[in-house]
């Protein structure tokens, strides 16, 4: 497996942890989602991507408007907790 999916996979494996201490600790799906939309807020703004996939999800949510944004949030969440 090439470096970049590896580095890819193990972002989403610590989103899924976050997501998963984030359940435990009572927050609902709306919360955790509002979460994850001020996160992905806050890396958009200040961390450069450093890989494709990090640059695809950054032009992505560059592009959105703050409801695409919010609903992109909420994928990655799910994205996350099919795993």
């Amino acid at each position: 497996m090439s470096t970049v999916l590896t580095v890819f996979d193990r972002w989403k494996e610590f989103l899924a942890e976050r997501v998963d201490q984030a359940e435990r600790v009572g927050l609902n799906d709306e919360k955790i989602s509002n979460l994850a939309f001020q996160i992905g807020e806050f890396l958009s703004d200040k961390v450069d991507p450093e890989n494709r996939e990090e640059r695809l999800l950054k032009e992505l949510w560059d592009a959105g408007d703050e409801n695409e944004r919010k609903v992109m949030a909420r994928l990655m969440v799910k994205l996350v907790n099919k795993e």
